[in-house]
């Protein structure tokens, strides 16, 4: 690591500053995987998504191997918020990396009065995860359309003073616009994205893969999609936007913060290589050293945009 040491590998994501970019996905990190990597190299720990109600999680199988990832239906089994405060929040306070709490609920009010409870000594920030289904909305995620996205994000604004993020979908029909009523509604960063609704059936006995027949794809599939949404949100908004999707190596996690991320997620590829994410922070580091970038925050939104000639890649273009 001497050849690394003189690089400010430091982000700001809202009022919080981290050590450097990479953290974990929600639901891919726990308290045991302490065992095989240093919590305090991390830029942040984020916890498995925790919900008011006890869960037990979507019926058997809930995974299903896909090429260039995975496609799973876990259900968000939670053990409710009494257990997250007496049992796993500890695990985490001898640690001086920010603890980002992850909740879920099916109401806006739900998601207020979990955010409320858990801005608590130790927690560092609140990630809402509005890609769940909005019972107010006929079961469509918060996150599916502007309007509902503005408001659940309104009610855990008035909830808490913690560092809001706000977890967005893939499975819309224009992230932009989402990205932008969380904005307004008082977000402090957005996280792009959570995984693509997707589905597989098993040849053999010409039955869905998974028991909840469709679930969510992850890992290096659908990263160029994802970074696609990534650069259009960055555009589209004043906050920092986290990229979430395929990042397996610290050249996806350049290209993303080049896109416009201020920081990534790693997900996936843990399963693969639980000590991914110190591998990709290093990684970081010798790509800005190589290259004689000082800061690793010089990367965020550098990727050089030529003036386009033909009309129809005009939108490519820097905004004026």
């Amino acid at each position: 690591m001497s050849e690394t040491r003189d690089i400010d590998m430091s982000v700001r994501i809202g009022g919080l500053t981290l050590r450097n970019p990479v953290m974990p996905a929600s639901g891919t990190f726990a308290e045991g995987l302490e065992s095989v990597i240093d919590f305090n190299r991390l830029g942040a720990m984020v916890t498995k998504t925790i919900t008011r109600e006890l869960r037990a999680g979507n019926p058997l199988p809930r995974v299903v191997e896909q090429p260039g990832g995975m496609i799973n239906a876990i259900g968000i089994p939670s053990k409710g918020v009494p257990y997250f405060i007496e049992r796993t929040l500890p695990c985490y306070t001898p640690y001086d990396t920010p603890l980002v709490v992850s909740i879920s609920a099916p109401t806006a009010e739900g998601f207020a009065s979990l955010a409320a409870e858990l801005s608590i000594p130790g927690v560092a920030a609140i990630e809402a995860n509005i890609s769940c289904p909005n019972i107010e909305e006929d079961g469509k995620a918060f996150a599916m359309r502007a309007e509902s996205t503005e408001n659940v994000t309104r009610h855990l604004r008035a909830a808490t003073n913690l560092p809001l993020w706000m977890k967005l979908t893939p499975n819309t029909g224009d992230m932009p616009e989402v990205a932008r009523a969380a904005e307004a509604a008082g977000a402090d960063a957005v996280v792009v994205a959570n995984t693509i609704l997707s589905m597989a059936i098993d040849l053999k006995t010409f039955k869905p893969c998974l028991g909840n027949i469709m679930g969510g794809l992850s890992g290096p599939a659908v990263k160029p999609i994802v970074l696609r949404h990534v650069f259009q949100c960055a555009r589209a908004v004043g906050i920092p936007v986290i990229g979430c999707g395929g990042i397996s190596c610290a050249d996806d996690a350049a290209e993303y913060l080049l896109a416009g991320a201020s920081a990534v997620q790693v997900g996936t590829a843990t399963f693969v290589k639980p000590a991914v994410m110190v591998d990709i922070i290093d990684g970081l580091a010798t790509f800005c050293q190589r290259r004689d970038i000082p800061r690793v925050a010089d990367l965020i939104g550098a990727t050089v945009i030529e003036e386009a000639d033909e009309p129809d890649v005009s939108w490519l273009s820097p905004a004026s």
